[in-house]
């Protein structure tokens, strides 16, 4: 996995749409304090979220927040969801591309 990092341009479109289509209460500021980690899941853009504070070791699964379909530039469905850790903080945008293989484009209208 690579090391933190902020979100890329595109990557922060997708977390905000995400983020708009759930029922959260965020701080305004959350977006200025996110971090990312590239997941390993054969580059179908999965990403670890740690909001200000958040450290990994201690973090669960706690539920789904939101999620999107869209097709990929090759036009294979691919589902991607905003879950949230046991706390209720931003935990993971998962990311499935229905065959596997890896993104190449999060679309510009979400």
């Amino acid at each position: 996995m690579d090391s933190f990092r902020r979100p890329s341009t595109s990557e922060r479109r997708l977390i905000e749409a995400l983020v708009q289509r759930s029922n959260l209460a965020l701080p305004p500021e959350w977006k200025n304090t996110l971090s990312v980690e590239t997941m390993d899941d054969g580059e179908m853009g999965g990403l670890l979220l740690f909001p200000d504070g958040c450290e990994q070791e201690e973090r669960v699964f706690g539920g789904v927040a939101s999620r999107i379909e869209f097709k990929d530039q090759d036009g294979t469905d691919v589902l991607v969801t905003l879950n949230l850790d046991k706390d209720g903080k931003l935990f993971e945008i998962d990311s499935w591309k229905v065959d596997f293989s890896p993104l190449i484009r999060i679309p510009d209208d979400l």
